[in-house]
């Protein structure tokens, strides 16, 4: 059994959320959870046997406090796994402040900033290329923000990983100060990923179907 947590809004622009958990291992759902209270998660989790969460080797999770006091209590011998995906969220959230900061306001901007540098169109890059040579400070930023994708890319040991992200943490701190603090804050859970590289893009797919089915069954009568 490998755990991964996950939640999403159950109405866009509100804050009702629906918790889900699904087995890597298995690809099966285990549960999904009104709310993503601490108590709420503890609760649906305890479902599973104590000899069930023994066995349990690593869970992946987001970097919210409560499921992280959530998984250290329920399974003990379990390293915590800060998802790849919630890490890039953060940066890209970032970058894009540090974007309006810098007033950069270019129309489709935040899309190509957001977008892999390998999967943007000759087009594409052309257009970013101009822009950034326009805003420096922005380029820069970018650039560190490929920088962290680089490192999960090319790092295949936990001590591999550290050393460059705290390496990243000196000096894209000065531009990523919310980022690099969380970084540094999470080190060990998000250097664990490069143990075994476990993600959570099963959940992120199981996500993306119940809100599709939430679509489709609305205005439904039971």
């Amino acid at each position: 059994m490998s755990p991964c947590q996950d939640e999403f809004s159950n109405l866009k622009g509100h804050k009702d959320f629906i918790t889900t958990v699904v087995d890597l291992d298995k690809k099966i759902l285990l549960d999904v959870i009104k709310g993503h209270k601490q108590e709420e998660l503890m609760e649906a989790l305890k479902a599973q046997p104590d000899a069930v969460r023994e066995k349990v080797k690593e869970v992946s999770v987001d970097m919210w406090s409560g499921f992280t006091a959530v998984i250290k209590e329920l399974f003990p011998n379990a390293k915590i796994i800060y998802d790849r995906f919630h890490v890039m969220d953060i940066i890209n959230d970032e970058l894009n402040k540090l974007r309006k900061l810098m007033g950069v306001h270019e129309k489709g901007l935040p899309h190509l900033l957001w977008k892999n540098k390998e999967d943007l169109k000759d087009e594409q890059k052309q257009q970013l290329e101009v822009i950034l040579k326009e805003h420096p400070c922005l380029g820069i930023a970018w650039e560190m923000k490929e920088e962290i994708r680089q490192i999960y890319q090319s790092s295949r040991t936990f001590r591999g990983a550290e050393r460059k992200l705290e390496k990243w943490i000196r000096i894209g701190g000065i531009l990523y100060q919310s980022s690099a603090s969380m970084i540094q804050k999470h080190l060990p859970g998000i250097c664990n990923y490069f143990e075994n590289h476990t993600t959570d893009g099963l959940i992120e797919g199981m996500n993306t179907k119940i809100k599709l089915i939430k679509r489709i069954s609305y205005g439904f009568t039971n």
